[in-house]
């Protein structure tokens, strides 16, 4: 069962478990997205409608900065973009900070397609790279198992947002 796993030598290791974090941060992410809505409307005084800009905004991101990252993978190359895409989400996580001081809804969405816009570049040059890191016959079993950990993270996601916030975090 496990026989292919003979496949991924040690050299692939090491790059294919720094891509399986980038993978897990892409679903923690992603599934926190739908998390923060109930306590956006509750912060921002949301009404339905604009609390759909929430998920809007995120996955806009990707539609918009698609093409726009893909020129720049082409210019910088699959490492250096990743990590232009970590810093890009790094800036959209600290626009949180004034968001939730300022309470600004506005300031909320921009922190959303900053890190919506980092994820793009982020994911638009791991998956190629996944792929270019081994052998063509173990490509297939390597995103597979992105693919597992990427929902993974997806499960814990939302386990760890309530847990912090059952737990009193939400009331500081």
């Amino acid at each position: 069962m496990f026989k292919s796993f003979k496949t991924l030598n040690t050299p692939v290791l090491i790059p294919m478990t720094i891509i399986g974090v980038l993978f897990f941060i892409f679903g923690f992410v992603t599934w926190l997205n739908g998390s923060l809505i109930p306590f956006l409307k509750a912060i921002c005084d949301l009404n339905e409608f604009e609390a759909l800009f929430v998920t809007f905004v995120f996955y806009i991101a990707y539609t918009v900065m698609a093409l726009p990252m893909s020129y720049v993978i082409e210019k910088i190359g699959y490492k250096n973009s990743m990590a232009l895409g970590l810093a890009i989400m790094a800036v959209g996580s600290l626009l949180f900070i004034p968001a939730a001081q300022r309470e600004s809804f506005i300031l909320f969405l921009l922190a959303l397609f900053a890190l919506g816009s980092g994820l793009t570049i982020l994911q638009t040059a791991s998956n190629p790279y996944i792929v270019c890191i081994g052998s063509i016959e173990s490509a297939a079993m390597r995103i597979s198992i992105m693919g597992l950990i990427n929902k993974g993270a997806g499960v814990i996601a939302p386990l760890l947002f309530t847990a912090f916030i059952l737990s009193g975090f939400g009331s500081l």
